[in-house]
């Protein structure tokens, strides 16, 4: 039974994969399982590493990532992911969309706040202190 106080899982933006992997590619090169978990920081549970490989491969396939294969002293070799040009290129525009995306819920939200409280999401630690240190 779902009472008042059960948490809905976030609604994730359509295509948002596309985006964050790009992103995690900017910040360094990695391989699929290291991807996958550090795709748990944007609400993805790595439940799906075959949507991940095909993600990737169709990234790769529209020039935004490069792979090539890495040896490893201490087990299989692995393809290592990195990001291209106009993989760069694309993360920019993407997010830009969704900083616009951004705004408009905050509009959205502003306006049905007028109506009901809403319980805000906990914010990561980082957020808060650079809020805090901005005087926010």
């Amino acid at each position: 039974m779902s009472t008042s106080t059960d948490l809905a899982q976030p609604a994730l933006p359509k295509n948002f994969l596309r985006p964050c992997l790009l992103l995690l590619l900017r910040e360094a090169p990695a391989h699929g399982y290291e991807l996958l978990d550090r795709l748990r920081a944007f609400g993805f549970e790595g439940s799906d590493p075959g949507g991940l490989y095909r993600a990737l491969r169709k990234l790769e396939g529209e020039g935004l990532v490069a792979s090539a294969w890495q040896r490893s002293g201490a087990g299989p070799d692995r393809r290592i992911y990195e990001l291209t040009r106009a993989g760069r290129k694309e993360l920019h525009r993407r997010a830009k969309a969704l900083a616009e995306t951004r705004q408009t819920l905050a509009s959205f939200l502003g306006r049905y706040e007028e109506f009901v409280a809403l319980d805000r999401p906990k914010e990561p630690a980082g957020e808060a202190r650079e809020r805090a240190t901005a005087g926010g």
